[in-house]
């Protein structure tokens, strides 16, 4: 739909749960989401996208800008801030040098590289993380497998499978650990029940509250790192 010159993608998903039809704005993808109950048309959801325009305009004025990850930009690692340091002279692999990320080989791939060495420092850390907490809850290490979802750090299936957001590593450990800590509380408690955060506040060393907090309020912006938005 066209908003104010600019054209954005509508993303429509029927819900049964849903009693009306519901509006957001998706300011890191670019995108208006409609969430549409089973009675109702997809005219209707356009219609009243069309009513909310200005309403989705001021939502899209607010969207912060994306992070490219590029030569000499500061990106969020652990917690803190880095700067990418391009150099021909550097190794492919990126490493950590004071409050840099060095990164070497071609230019045009410095994001790839340095998203793909951020997985797989996420998922080490994750299974460290996951031994100490499914050791505290006396249970057994679960499937692990890593993901980017926009709306979910975290999710356990009722397979007993964790599945862990790999932008998690860019949050301050205690954050990124509240949320590893979650997930093993769900392999006893597949709700979130009096029982459920009374086993959690058990598991988890900090303060869980503070760090849902941080998420809240800081969580978009690790997904604007190296979001590719049009």
């Amino acid at each position: 739909m066209e908003l104010d010159g600019k054209y954005y993608p509508i993303r429509i998903r029927r819900s049964v749960k849903a009693r009306a039809i519901s509006l957001s704005a998706d300011v890191i993808k670019g995108e208006v989401r409609i969430s549409l109950p089973r009675h109702a048309s997809v005219r209707e959801a356009l219609h009243f996208a069309q009513s909310k325009s200005l309403w989705l305009v001021e939502r899209f004025d607010e969207m912060p800008a994306p992070v490219p990850i590029v030569n000499g930009v500061k990106i969020p690692f652990y917690g803190e801030e880095y700067y990418i340091f391009w150099s021909e002279d550097h190794a492919r692999k990126p490493e950590i040098f004071e409050t840099e990320i060095r990164v070497g080989g071609p230019q045009n791939r410095i994001s790839d590289r340095i998203i793909a060495w951020m997985k797989s420092q996420a998922k080490e850390e994750y299974l460290i993380d996951l031994a100490e907490y499914c050791s505290r809850a006396q249970c057994d290490i679960p499937k692990l497998s890593i993901g980017d979802a926009r709306r979910r750090w975290g999710s356990c299936s009722g397979k007993k499978a964790i599945r862990l957001n790999w932008r998690l590593i860019m949050a301050p450990p205690m954050v990124r650990r509240s949320v590893v800590a979650h997930e093993v509380a769900h392999l006893k408690y597949m709700n979130h029940s009096k029982d459920f955060y009374a086993h959690l506040d058990v598991l988890f060393e900090g303060d869980r509250k503070a760090a849902d907090r941080w998420l809240k309020t800081q969580g978009n912006n690790l997904h604007l790192v190296g979001a590719d938005r049009r």
